[in-house]
């Protein structure tokens, strides 16, 4: 990777990652930024690698956790729409006491609302039982281990198979 594609991937995971912790106190999925920014940081400086695992397997349990019931779903849209109509109301300035009105405030809270919502449905067909989820691509260094209730010799036939050519007669 390039210096300046370097400082660029990391400048942008690091303000994930800053608003990923804002969001964790805050309204907003703030463990999934938190994994973003983790991310693209890591890419930058390999070795923060080491911990981008852990904070993927808490991110995809709150996200499966998310959509486990109706109610969360219920909750998790109110609190989406909340974050919504608030920052129109501080965007407009309907309430002019707010010491903080104005549109960057209300953009903000809008931006966080849109960001819940696709996160919200991200989660939801990921997670959520019936739906079909993308395939998870494993990193290229981790080994494929066997089923426990398969024999050795079965599973390695199996993971060859796919690496052979099949020849047609044309």
């Amino acid at each position: 990777m390039g210096h300046v594609k370097r400082v660029v991937v990391g400048t942008v995971g690091g303000i994930l990652l800053l608003t990923g912790i804002a969001l964790l106190v805050l309204p907003g999925p703030g463990l999934l930024l938190v994994l973003s920014g983790l991310v693209l940081l890591a890419k930058a400086v390999p070795s923060l690698q080491r911990h981008v695992a852990p904070v993927r397997a808490r991110a995809m349990k709150a996200a499966a956790d998310s959509v486990a019931s109706p109610w969360r779903i219920a909750g998790s849209v109110l609190a989406g729409l909340g974050l919504l109509a608030s920052g129109l109301v501080v965007g407009l300035g309907l309430i002019p006491e707010l010491p903080v009105s104005g549109w960057t405030t209300g953009a903000s809270l809008i931006v966080s609302s849109a960001i819940l919502f696709v996160l919200l449905v991200w989660s939801h067909r990921a997670h959520r039982p019936g739906v079909v989820a993308p395939a998870v691509v494993a990193p290229a260094a981790a080994p494929v281990a066997a089923p426990a209730t398969e024999p050795a010799a079965t599973a390695g036939a199996m993971a060859a198979e796919p690496a052979q050519a099949v020849k047609r007669p044309v």
